[in-house]
């Protein structure tokens, strides 16, 4: 039940991080894209169990901090293109997180 749980927990964390990248577009298409591919590698990994809920609820978080970063750069109404590479910056490390996450030997039995 604990597992079950926690795996809805990340799913909730999801949907809420997922639907705000989807309400506030960039005016860079590809940063926009690679945040939605991010989401959509932790969720395979929620839905195979290569990422406990912790591990997902951490990469999660990540990707609202990364989001809440291009939020506040966006606030004078443009991204300059060395706030664009912080982003690109941010997104590499996360990548990398998730990859190390999922391929660890932490597992969740899916049911």
């Amino acid at each position: 039940m604990k597992k079950f749980a926690g795996v809805m927990l990340a799913g909730a964390l999801s949907l809420m991080v997922g639907g705000t990248a989807l309400a506030a577009p960039t005016d860079d298409p590809g940063i926009q894209k690679r945040e939605q591919n991010q989401e959509k590698r932790i969720q395979q990994g929620v839905g195979s169990g290569q990422l406990t809920p912790k591990e997902a609820g951490r990469l999660e978080a990540e990707q609202a901090r990364i989001k809440q970063d291009e939020e506040r750069m966006k606030a004078d109404g443009k991204l300059t293109k060395k706030e664009r590479n912080k982003l690109k910056r941010e997104q590499n490390k996360a990548s990398k997180d998730i990859q190390r996450k999922k391929h660890n030997d932490k597992t969740v039995e899916v049911k």
